[in-house]
């Protein structure tokens, strides 16, 4: 089973605190200068309506359709998620017309290419952009997961699935108890 981040809308206030904390863990050392308006990018969207928000981000499906759409094989499973591998992608846009979810992205980053001990700038490339589970962190797991201050965000793995499972039935139990006496 793949790892994926859930988000409660009934718990989220909109702070937007995922996106930044996104953006940063993927700033690569750019801290701050990850925040301004040309290099905000986060992997995680967040969906205000005049009744509910909630952060959105990819849903790292079993039997991913970006993962199918993609003609050189970028996108791939990897570490229990569907992980893009940035050297492989054309930026052709097909994972962003086969995702059901709408989390795909293509952005341009600045091209750069190592050569003789110096580094030489190519102009930009596009490439997809998605939820990574931020698995460059390690333990630590998704920075969204981490600094969301009303634990709107969990971290659902095989052992988190299973207790949801069983207090969903737990639950249900109970109710269809109390309706039949």
């Amino acid at each position: 089973m793949n790892r994926f981040v859930t988000a409660n809308p009934s718990k989220c206030i909109g702070c937007r605190t995922c996106e930044v904390a996104c953006a940063l863990a993927h700033s690569e050392g750019a801290g701050v200068e990850g925040l301004a308006p040309e290099t905000f990018k986060p992997r995680i969207r967040m969906v205000k309506t005049a009744d509910v928000s909630t952060a959105v981000m990819c849903h790292h499906c079993e039997d991913a359709p970006c993962v199918n759409a993609c003609p050189n094989n970028a996108i791939v499973y990897r570490q229990h998620s569907v992980q893009v591998e940035q050297e492989r992608c054309l930026g052709c846009k097909n994972c962003v017309l086969a995702c059901p979810f709408g989390v795909m992205d293509v952005v341009t980053v600045p091209a750069v290419r190592q050569f003789a001990g110096m580094t030489l700038s190519l102009g930009v490339k596009a490439q997809a952009h998605k939820c990574d589970l931020c698995i460059e962190r390690g333990d630590a797991g998704p920075a969204c997961v981490s600094v969301c201050p009303t634990s709107a965000l969990t971290l659902m793995d095989r052992e988190a699935m299973d207790e949801t499972l069983r207090r969903r039935r737990e639950r249900a139990a109970l109710e269809a108890a109390e309706v039949a006496a």
